[in-house]
Parts: structure tokens; sequence; C-alpha cells
């Protein structure tokens, strides 16, 4: 066995979980979660992927001191912010898309990473036209440059394209520490909704570390991500662009929306849009620019299809059970047993087999969990140094 835990069981249109203490809850079978998709024609075009993470060691920020990622306390919910100061500071360094192949394609966003050209995007954005295809990518000031792909990860739906030639005057994105953000924040959304370019919205944070499933482009696997969940309005076109909070960083990278399920017969205002943790798009991102790829980590577990109801001192949870544990894995290493109910990591409710998966995918190789485990009626905790996935 060779791919493990970090393998999601298969389902079609799985659901999203409750993952966060101070988060709102899912009910019934409301929605799907899609990418947020490009724009071709009007429609959004494809359907893309979310993914598993990351790197060994705390990953330098692209080659900008604009990049670096900052922790910065998010300003006071009371506190009026000037969303046009905003959307001035940071629209320098959101870009339009352009892809045309083969295979279609369409329009999207990015953010661009470093004045030598490196823009960061989704991964279903940048490989829409297939092999060959041609990039173009187009500044807030109109101008147009071709660019190429210096690499992809499907696995986290992220991808960075470099401009060729680009501009003395380049403007690179602000990233902040996007472990730093707090439900109820304010945030702004920007990008190319529906091929209408530099569109700014506005909403909050609504939920912390949501597990979010979409199909994998192109033959990939289904993407799970730790996502930040808000109520911006993201639509077609959006993929690939930032959110951002009310000192104009980069906290995540929009990705996909969710919807009515098809036959539901549910309808409302959904306002329900999830982005890439900054924090993980940084190290995939700054991997990709220095080696083309990736790596991610993995705990050596296989999660049932289905939650359990665990029940200890008194409590009962919802929880993610081992259904397989890989022998010599970290899992292995710290103590994890068949049929342990996980009802944490690192203090966050696993009430799924999703929200398992995508905390682990939301760490690094070498990253310390602790998981709260309930055996036999006793809740017991272990700690597990995870380690890279093969590639």
């Amino acid at each position: 066995m060779t791919h493990h835990d970090d393998h999601r069981p298969t389902a079609t249109n799985p659901q999203p979980s409750p993952v966060r203490r101070r988060g709102p809850g899912w009910t019934g079978t409301l929605v799907a979660a899609v990418t947020a998709g490009l724009l071709s024609g009007g429609l959004a075009a494809g359907v893309g992927a979310f993914g598993q993470p990351t790197d060994a060691a705390t990953a330098a920020a692209p080659t900008s001191s604009a990049s670096t990622a900052q922790a910065v306390a998010p300003a006071s919910f009371d506190e009026a912010v000037s969303w046009g100061t905003v959307a001035d500071q940071v629209s320098p360094s959101v870009v339009t898309i352009t892809v045309e192949g083969q295979r279609g394609g369409g329009e999207g966003t990015g953010i661009v990473l470093d004045t030598d050209g490196h823009v960061v995007t989704n991964d279903h954005v940048a490989t829409a036209g297939g092999p060959g295809a041609s990039i173009t990518v187009t500044l807030n000031d109109g101008r147009q440059h071709d660019a190429t792909i210096t690499g992809t990860d499907p696995s986290t739906d992220l991808a960075v394209l470099e401009l060729l030639d680009p501009p003395d005057d380049l403007e690179a994105a602000s990233f902040g520490d996007s472990s730093a953000v707090a439900v109820g924040q304010p945030v702004m959304a920007l990008g190319n909704p529906l091929g209408l370019s530099d569109t700014v919205t506005t909403g909050i944070i609504s939920a912390l570390d949501r597990p979010v499933v979409t199909p994998g482009s192109q033959g990939d696997p289904a993407v799970v991500t730790n996502a930040l969940q808000t109520d911006a309005s993201i639509n077609p076109g959006n993929s690939g662009g930032a959110l951002v909070d009310a000192t104009g960083r980069v906290i995540g990278i929009n990705s996909s929306i969710a919807a009515p399920s098809a036959g539901s017969g549910t309808a409302g205002s959904v306002g329900l849009g999830f982005a890439i943790p900054a924090n993980e798009a940084q190290r995939i991102a700054t991997e990709l620019v220095d080696d083309g790829r990736a790596t991610h980590a993995q705990l050596g577990v296989t999660p049932a299809t289905q939650p359990e109801a665990s029940t200890s001192e008194g409590t009962t949870r919802q929880a993610a059970v081992i259904a397989e544990v890989v022998p010599g894995s970290p899992a292995d290493d710290a103590g994890l047993e068949v049929g342990d109910h996980v009802i944490t990591v690192d203090g966050i409710p696993t009430p799924s087999p999703d929200s398992l998966v995508a905390l682990v995918r939301s760490h690094a190789p070498g990253d310390e969990v602790t998981l709260s485990v309930v055996r036999d009626g006793a809740t017991e905790t272990l700690t597990a140094t995870l380690q890279q996935a093969r590639r």
C-alpha cells in the first residue's frame, strides 16, 4: 500500500462537513462543492480540484520582499475599512489569465508572486487548454504578456505561471498569515468573475478549517482542502484570485464555490465560497518556482468511508474512523490502531473522513500533529510526525 490517509474514499459529490467549533454547520444534502472555474463563453467551463499539502520545512517566500508573509492582527470587527483604498493597493497585483488550447480554455485570475514575473493561480485555470496551450496574462492596466507554466500541483489545485519578458514595474502581492485569520473578519475578493476584470466583492470569513472536496480535473483524483469559507461573492472566473484582509494582504486563493445539488429542490442565496489558505499556497508556490513540483505530507492511514458516533467520558461526537494503518508510517509509530476514532487534530474536530484528510493535507512533511483518539471508550492523546508522501 503506497497511497493512504491522504486518500479520501471515492465519492460522487461528497458533502462538506463541519470541522470548526466557531464555524457554522452543514445540514442535510444542501450543497455540493465545485471549483469557481474558468469563464468560457459566459459559462463555467471545467471542474477542477482542491488538495494535499506541502513541504518539509517552512518555505521562504518568493523573490520579492513584498511577498513575505506577515502575521498581522486582523482589523477590529467594528473598525471601518476603506475598501476603495484596499482595492487600489491590491489590484495591480491581481491579473487576468486567458488560456486557449486544443482542449478549450477560458479566463481565470492570478496573483503576482514576485517581480521576476511569477504568478500563482489554480491548476484548473493553468491547465484548462491542455498541453501546448497559449496563456496570456493581462495586468490590471491592460498590458498583456505571454506566459508559460512553471509548475502545477493538481493535488492542491495550485499552479505557477511565468511571464515572458515581465515589465520592470511589476507589483508583487503582499501575503498575510492565514493561521491568524478569524471568523467574522472582513475580507475582499478580487478577480475576473464572468469575464468582468478588476471586480471586487466584500464579505467576511464565515468559517475556518472547512473540509471541501471537488472532483479532480482531467482525470486527477478528487481534491480535498482545509479551506477558508467566505460569503464574499465568488463566481466563475474568480478562480486563482485573491482573498485579502482589511490591510490588503492575501490570506487565501479563491478556488471553489458551493451550489445546491441537482434535484435537491433547494434554492436561496448561497454565499458559500472557499479559498486555499495563503500559508499553504505560498509553500506550494515556492516549491513550484524552485523545483517545478511540490511535496506533500502524509500520516499513513486510510479512514473509513463513513464517520461514526464516538462516546468518551459521557460525551458523544462524530469521529473519523481508522480503517487501515500503514506499517512503519507516522501513524503506526504514534500508536494509532485500526478502529480508533479520531475526534480532533491539533484540537480541531474531525467529524468526518474528509475533515481528517483535509487537516493532514494542510500540513508540511516534518510537522508534528497531536491526535485525540477514542479507543474502547477512553480518550488518548497521540503525537505523530508527518512524513513526505511519494511523488
